[in-house]
C-alpha cells in the first residue's frame, strides 16, 4: 500500500484533490497531516511517497508556506497540478433557524471568502476561526447547538451535518490550485507547466534581462510572484510558472540561459496539468 499525504484533517479541499488524483484506494492509503510543514518534511524524509498541498488560491493568492518550503527547505518535485473549484457550504443542524445561530466556525480564509453572505444572513453571529474548514465541521458536529460551520460537502458527509445553504462564497469563480509533490520528476502530459524559483544580482534591469530570455525563446510565462530571500532585508526571490515542459527544446534552451545568468536557481518541477 502506497502512502499519500494531504493537508488534513479529513474533509478538507486537500483531501478532495487527493481523492480526485489518487482514486484507486486499493493501491493508495491517504494520510492527513496537521500542517503543510509536517507533510512536506514527511515526503522529503521518505516517510510517505507523495503529498497533495494547496499552492495558490484565485482570491487569496499564493500559499506562502508551500512556495517558501519548496524553495528553501525541501528537495521535492511538483509532479502534477490539480485545480479544485472552491464551493463553500453552510453546515449545521436543521433544528435551528438562521436567526438562532450564535456562532459560525471556519478557517479564516473561508470566513473571508463568504464575508458578504455571512454579514447579510447572520449579522449578529460571532465568527470563530479554526485551523481548517474540516475542524470547524467536526467541532460543530460534536454538540447539537445553534452553531454553524463553513465547510465542504465531503466534511458534511463525514461528520453527519446537514447542508443549510450551498455555494455561499461571495465570488463564484473561486478556485484553489493543488500540487502533487514527490521525489521523482513529473511526467509529460498533453498540457504541461514548469515552475522555478530564482534570484538575480541587485543591479538595474537584471530581472528584465532574465524575463526577456523567455520572450526570445517564445516561452509563455503565466505567473510571477516575489518572496523575501530570508537572507537580507530588501532581497527577494522570484517564483515563475511557464507553459510547457523541460523536454521541449525551446523550454530547455531558455532554462539553460536563465540558470547561467541567475545568482540562485532551482527548478521546482515540470509536470502535467490535470483537468
Amino acid at each position: 500500500m502506497l502512502l499519500i499525504g494531504y493537508l488534513g484533517p479529513s474533509g478538507t479541499f486537500s483531501e478532495q484533490a487527493a481523492l480526485s488524483y489518487f482514486n484507486n484506494l486499493n493501491e493508495y492509503e491517504l494520510i492527513p497531516f496537521p500542517t503543510i510543514q509536517d507533510l512536506l518534511q514527511a515526503i522529503d524524509r521518505g516517510e510517505i511517497l507523495k503529498g497533495v498541498v494547496p499552492i495558490e488560491n484565485s482570491i487569496e493568492g499564493a500559499v506562502n508556506t508551500t512556495v517558501d518550503m519548496l524553495a528553501f527547505e525541501v528537495n521535492l518535485n511538483i509532479q502534477a497540478e490539480i485545480v479544485i473549484p472552491v464551493r463553500h457550504y453552510l453546515l449545521g443542524y436543521k433544528e435551528f433557524a438562521f436567526n438562532e445561530i450564535t456562532q459560525v466556525l471556519s478557517h479564516p480564509q473561508a470566513i473571508a471568502q463568504c464575508r458578504n453572505y455571512l454579514h447579510t444572513h447572520m449579522p449578529k453571529a460571532e465568527m470563530v476561526f479554526t485551523s481548517s474548514t474540516a475542524e470547524a465541521v467536526r467541532e460543530v458536529a460534536s454538540k447539537k447547538s445553534p452553531r454553524a460551520a463553513v465547510g465542504t460537502l465531503l466534511a458534511a458527509k463525514k461528520y453527519g451535518l446537514s447542508v443549510l445553504d450551498s455555494d455561499i462564497q461571495d465570488t463564484k469563480q473561486n478556485e484553489t490550485r493543488f500540487v502533487v509533490l514527490g521525489k521523482e520528476e513529473g511526467k509529460k502530459g498533453d498540457k504541461c507547466k514548469t515552475s522555478l524559483v530564482f534570484s538575480t544580482e541587485n543591479k538595474p534591469g537584471e530581472l528584465y534581462r532574465i524575463l526577456n530570455i523567455f520572450s526570445l525563446w517564445d516561452v509563455n510565462m503565466t505567473k510571477i510572484i516575489s518572496r523575501p530571500s530570508k537572507t537580507k532585508l530588501g532581497e527577494y526571490v522570484f517564483f515563475i510558472d511557464l507553459e510547457g515542459h523541460v523536454l521541449e527544446e525551446d523550454m530547455k534552451n531558455a532554462l539553460m540561459m536563465v540558470q547561467r545568468k541567475t545568482s540562485f536557481y532551482k527548478l521546482l518541477g515540470s509536470y502535467e496539468i490535470i483537468e
